[in-house]
């Protein structure tokens, strides 16, 4: 009795087929290890958060600079890079403004994705993102022209037509000082500054389902 069971349970294992990976994959076992890949074309826009700021009196070239997508971007109507996904790089360039003369100017770059939920990194060019202080040259010569202007008017008073002149000097000279010891306009993108970048290359990524 005991062999004639014992048979009929291997025989009936037997009857029941292996659950080939086809079949479980099929079932949703291996569907969440699937991955395929998309292809964000270049000129997709990026719209993205800086996570981290920077300006051109505080930051150094090759200083590390994070940000984040605001929002889903898609593909054939496919969330490809979903809100969130992180994007590093590095400032590129940092200029002070002089005392005499030349401009602020800081500009980064972003050149590594890390889509949201994953630990995969792309390589990716976004562009040069870049920030110029405005020029400040009239505000300097408003700086030098007005005490010229009020040093004339003294000098009238103290000695006519030639105190004019050395008190127009005299004045004009004191505001030329204080330009030269002082800079222009700085300045910076502050973190989360809202803006747009655009892909320059293409990038595949690899998208689980």
């Amino acid at each position: 009795m005991r062999i004639a069971r014992s048979a009929a349970l291997i025989l009936c294992a037997m009857a029941i087929p292996a659950l080939s990976p086809a079949d479980a994959d099929g079932q949703g076992v291996f569907s969440r290890l699937s991955t395929r890949e998309v292809t964000v074309p270049a000129g997709t826009t990026l719209p993205i958060v800086m996570d981290t700021a920077v300006a051109s009196n505080t930051s150094h070239v090759e200083q590390p600079v994070r940000a984040h997508l605001s929002r889903d971007v898609r593909v054939a109507n496919e969330v490809v890079l979903p809100a969130g996904s992180e994007l590093y790089g590095t400032v590129t360039a940092v200029q002070r403004p002089g005392k005499v003369k030349g401009r602020s100017y800081v500009a980064v770059r972003l050149t590594t994705l890390t889509p949201k939920g994953t630990n995969d990194r792309y390589a990716v060019d976004t562009g040069r993102i870049s920030r110029t202080g405005r020029a400040t040259k009239k505000k300097d010569a408003m700086k030098i022209g007005i005490p010229a202007a009020g040093g004339a008017a003294i000098g009238a008073l103290m000695g006519g037509k030639k105190g004019a002149l050395i008190g127009a000097g005299a004045a004009g000279g004191a505001g030329t000082a204080v330009v030269l010891s002082t800079r222009g306009e700085e300045v910076g993108i502050g973190r989360g500054a809202v803006l747009s970048v655009r892909l320059a290359e293409p990038v595949s990524v690899r998208i689980r389902r």
